[in-house]
Order: structure tokens, then C-alpha cells, then sequence
């Protein structure tokens, strides 16, 4: 029979491998009497985990919730996971940054040395782009409510704070919103909401850093369905200037064109993240891509110093015109009186 201690670890692993335990199929794991079980299972409710006795038959045992946090039993592979979370969550913006790096230095204290050498290796450096003003911070109690809204499929109320051009809060703030959170994402280091705006009738993306929620919130709703068919593809497609996501993957920007490049495919596939590419030979492919403008998308095709074949549309033909007629001016050198 093994020590009490190594019975306790072991016992105290299983409660957290599944919810509910037969004491007779217990006592199997651990090649002890069903007694013995349930000593154990003293031993740790004084040390304050919170093991309650299921009724029945063959009864059984549960790792409950508690009122307070006991010592938690991890895994190598659950140890490691949670030291690298807590690094990443340390770079989210997510107003959490100084205690995750306490619960990191918590964790990595006790981690044995194999362990801990693994955790040192993982360096993250959170790099921004140039900012006139500090990214703002969200408090975790609105992330969290948020969050609560959205897993309780609740209408939210909330104040939002929309900031105008240069920066400042208009005086009178706008009436509360009312929207159905359908998830909360990241983008950017930012945390923003998407939810349907009850009275706008559309989706919407608040930033949740301009979000004070109010309370109670509202009745439960049926989720619609998203633009897209995924969260991922209806953020992406909204940040880029898109109202909606497309099934190409091109989204649908206001602009959108087809040529022709003197480049093979992959050379392509390298140098663009969104539109695209189809093989048509070993130096010739299909690009399909969106932008803002003609303009902004001539240039775009343009940087990939190929010859280029419009298929169309006749817009993004004449963009190409105009772009050349410009270049050829910046090239003509300027004459002096």
C-alpha cells in the first residue's frame, strides 16, 4: 500500500480527472479498502477541499466548488500549460497584466526544475504598432460580464463611450445601447464585443475598454447567425472594411479585381495574406484581390514588379492608366528655369 501522502496525491488526481467517482471503483484505483477511501477523503476536506459523499447504491465522491481556493494538483502537461498562459496573458491588454505576472512567479516557485527550465525557454514580446497615446486598459470585472452575457445569451445594456476624432469624450453621452453579445474577441491587443444592435438592427463591434455594463440585464434571446459563418471570418472581414465575409475569402471589400500575374503561384502565396492565388503555369497565375479604392488596388497588384493582365473589372483597368500616367510624370526629370 503506498504512503498516505502519494494515496492522497493520487486519490485528489482522480476527483480532478472526472466529475463523479463510485467509492468501490476508487478504491480499485488505488488498491485500498473502500474504508481507507473514505479516510482519505477526510483528510482532504480538512485540508479544505471541498469532497462531497454521493448517495446511493454504491455511493460515491465529487471534487465540489468551494468558498476558497485549496492547493491544485497539476500534471506535467497542465503545469506547463498554465505557466505559458499566464506569460501570453501577461501581453493581452486585457487590465490583468500585473496579476497574471504574480500568478506566473506563484506557479514557476513550485514547478521542479524540469519543468521550470521548459517555462524560462518561452520569452513573449508584445509588439504594437506606433501609438499617439498608450493603448487603453479593460478592467477584468467588464470582461467578465460581458463574458457572463454571452454564455447566459442575456440582452445587454450597456453606456458606450464612442470618442471622436481628436480624442475626447463628447459631453453629452449617447443613451445606453441594447444589443444581443453573441462573443467577445481579441484584435490587435484590443478587446471588443460583437453583439446585434437591438435598435440599429445590425451587427456591431464595440470596443470593450468604452463599455460600462448596466444591470439587470435583459431577457434570454436565441443567437442568430453570424455574417461569415465564423467569428473569425466576420471580425476579419469587418477590421479590413468589409460588411461581410465572402465564401472566396476575398470579403466584400468596395473594390475588387482579377488579373493576371507574371509570377509563379507560390511566389504569390508569399508576399499576400488575403485574396486569391490560382496556378495557371510555371511562371503565370490568377489573383483575385480586394481594397479600398482602383487606386489602392492597381497599387497593390503593382508591387509585385510582374506583368500584369487585367481581367477585369474595367475600373480597375483605368486605374492602372491613371497610375501610369503619374509615375511616368514623377519620372520625368523636372525642368529649371
Amino acid at each position: 500500500m503506498p504512503k498516505t501522502s502519494a494515496r492522497l496525491l493520487s486519490l485528489l488526481s482522480l476527483l480532478q480527472a472526472r466529475r463523479d467517482w463510485p467509492g468501490a471503483l476508487l478504491a480499485e484505483r488505488l488498491d485500498v479498502s473502500p474504508r481507507t477511501v473514505r479516510r482519505d477523503v477526510d483528510r482532504l476536506r480538512e485540508l479544505g477541499y471541498p469532497v462531497v459523499a454521493m448517495k446511493g447504491p454504491d455511493g460515491g465522491y465529487r471534487l465540489d466548488a468551494g468558498t476558497e481556493l485549496p492547493p491544485l494538483l497539476f500534471d506535467d502537461e497542465q503545469a506547463v500549460a498554465l505557466a505559458v498562459a499566464l506569460r501570453i496573458a501577461t501581453t493581452t491588454g486585457a487590465g490583468i497584466e500585473e496579476a497574471a505576472a504574480r500568478a506566473l512567479h506563484t506557479v514557476r516557485q513550485v514547478l521542479p526544475a524540469r519543468l521550470r527550465h521548459r517555462v524560462d525557454t518561452l520569452q513573449v514580446t508584445a509588439v504594437d504598432r506606433p501609438a499617439t497615446r498608450p493603448e487603453p486598459q479593460v478592467d477584468g470585472g467588464v470582461l467578465m460580464a460581458l463574458g457572463a452575457a454571452v454564455h447566459a445569451r442575456e440582452v445587454l445594456r450597456f453606456d458606450y463611450s464612442p470618442m471622436s476624432e481628436q480624442g475626447a469624450v463628447p459631453e453629452q453621452p449617447p443613451p445606453p445601447r441594447r444589443v444581443e453579445p453573441h462573443h467577445l474577441v481579441t484584435w490587435g491587443r484590443r478587446w471588443y464585443l460583437v453583439a446585434w444592435d437591438l435598435e440599429r438592427a445590425d451587427w456591431r463591434t464595440f470596443r470593450a475598454d468604452r463599455i460600462a455594463p448596466r444591470t439587470p440585464t435583459g431577457p434570454r434571446f436565441t443567437p442568430r447567425e453570424l455574417p461569415g459563418g465564423s467569428v473569425a471570418a466576420f471580425v476579419t472581414a469587418r477590421f479590413r472594411g468589409a460588411t461581410a465575409a465572402t465564401e472566396d475569402g476575398v470579403g466584400g471589400w468596395p473594390c475588387r479585381g482579377e488579373v493576371i500575374l507574371g509570377l509563379p503561384a507560390a511566389d504569390v502565396l508569399r508576399h499576400t495574406r488575403e485574396g486569391i492565388v490560382e496556378e495557371l503555369g510555371p511562371d503565370r497565375c490568377r489573383l483575385v484581390l480586394g481594397s479600398w479604392s482602383w487606386l489602392g488596388l492597381a497599387a497593390a497588384i503593382g508591387r509585385f514588379g510582374a506583368d500584369i493582365e487585367v481581367i477585369g473589372p474595367p475600373e480597375l483597368a483605368a486605374a492602372f492608366g491613371h497610375l501610369a500616367t503619374r509615375y511616368a510624370a514623377a519620372a520625368t526629370p523636372p525642368r529649371h528655369p
